[in-house]
């Protein structure tokens, strides 16, 4: 991939590159709906990923581009907009540049850019936080500023929050950056603070992505959002992942009967997270799909986030061998589901389950394959 990205960028602007730099897409394992409320989450970082190429040029130009559309972007540095339409996926690596100035870090006074992504787009893979890292390491590739990962990850999540205007956690920027090959990234979202969890051998995740979004997603995560902050508020505690199961039922009195059962899904899933990375320390993949079916149930009947759909995909999977677990992955009310599964699960099987969604449907969901890969890294400068 690295001799094509070069080889765009060279036939594009007349010139190699100076920086390469990749950052991959990633899966959220399990941990739904845990990071606002302060709690614990685990991802992985897969073998696909976003490229970036990039060259400084004339101070006052920023010129961005992407494989995926014709035509280059030119923005002056003195008028660094949000775009709109078909270039609006510039706001991701042009957020992260006007984020530089915020976090202290000199920007790029001018440069041309290249994005080239094996990312299936709209999968749930997060590929807009893979461009944003990407992209994040190529400044500092050009300008040999060397901030911290966790400063790097921040100002990506701030990028996106607020230039970009989308209310993600730390999740996807952060498993893009510390991700690692045979591994999954640990997130204490209170600190945060991040760890690298060993993955057992011959562990596999497939993804099945409905494309079918609730009409009122936004609002519908917002009202979850807050409930959860209601909850807290009315068990006395600052976010939900500060009370025990133990104490939510001792306050369960206090709650309505919806309240309860979202606080119920937060604090179980912390749980569930935790006993997680204690069967994979053990190397029980069996008990890990155990717990991973078990936060789709949570999700599916106390969050209530997940969809018929997704609820189709996961009764399928979880009877169709070789399939350890599943789980609805991201925020829900659509999307994709995750399935970990061992090596012998194939492709011919992947197809039988999109096609028992299809009848049921009348649409095939797409199917990825992928496997851990690691994080966010300069490849040539």
């Amino acid at each position: 991939m690295q001799e094509y990205v070069v080889e765009q960028f060279t036939k594009l602007y007349g010139h190699e590159p100076e920086v390469v730099t990749r950052a991959p897409g990633r899966i959220e394992f399990i941990g739904n709906h845990t990071d606002y409320n302060g709690g614990t989450v685990l991802g992985a970082a897969i073998d696909r990923a976003v490229w970036v190429a990039a060259r400084k040029a004339p101070v006052g130009e920023l010129h961005f581009a992407t494989v995926m559309q014709r035509g280059t972007v030119t923005i002056p540095t003195s008028d660094p907009r949000r775009q709109s339409g078909a270039q609006r996926w510039v706001n991701y690596p042009l957020g992260v540049w006007v984020n530089f100035q915020k976090f202290g870090l000199r920007q790029p006074e001018g440069f041309e850019f290249l994005a080239v992504s094996d990312l299936t787009i709209g999968a749930g893979l997060s590929s807009s936080a893979a461009i944003e890292l990407a992209s994040a390491l190529a400044y500092l590739a050009l300008t040999r500023e060397q901030p911290s990962r966790e400063t790097v990850v921040a100002l990506c999540k701030h990028a996106e929050n607020d230039f970009v205007g989308v209310p993600c956690g730390i999740l996807d920027q952060a498993v893009s950056a510390f991700g690692r090959k045979d591994h999954l990234v640990f997130i204490d979202c209170r600190g945060p603070r991040f760890e690298l969890v060993p993955l057992p051998a011959g562990a596999r995740f497939w993804i099945f992505n409905t494309h079918v979004k609730h009409a009122l997603i936004d609002s519908l995560y917002a009202t979850r959002h807050r409930e959860c902050l209601e909850v807290a508020q009315a068990l006395g505690v600052d976010q939900l992942a500060d009370i025990t199961p133990a104490q939510l039922e001792q306050g369960k009195a206090r709650l309505s009967e919806v309240g309860y059962r979202r606080a119920q899904h937060v604090v179980d899933e912390i749980g569930r997270v935790a006993r997680v990375r204690a069967a994979l320390a053990d190397g029980d993949l069996t008990e890990v799909g155990r717990l991973l079916t078990a936060s789709h149930r949570s999700s599916q009947g106390q969050f209530e986030n997940s969809t018929a759909e997704l609820d189709l995909l996961v009764d399928t999977l979880v009877v169709t061998p070789h399939v350890y677990g599943a789980r609805l992955t991201g925020g829900g009310f659509g999307g994709a589901v995750m399935a970990l599964t061992d090596v012998k699960f194939s492709s011919r099987r992947a197809v039988q389950v999109a096609r028992a969604y299809a009848l049921q449907f009348g649409s095939t969901p797409d199917v990825v394959h992928c496997e851990t890969g690691d994080g966010a890294a300069v490849i040539a400068a």
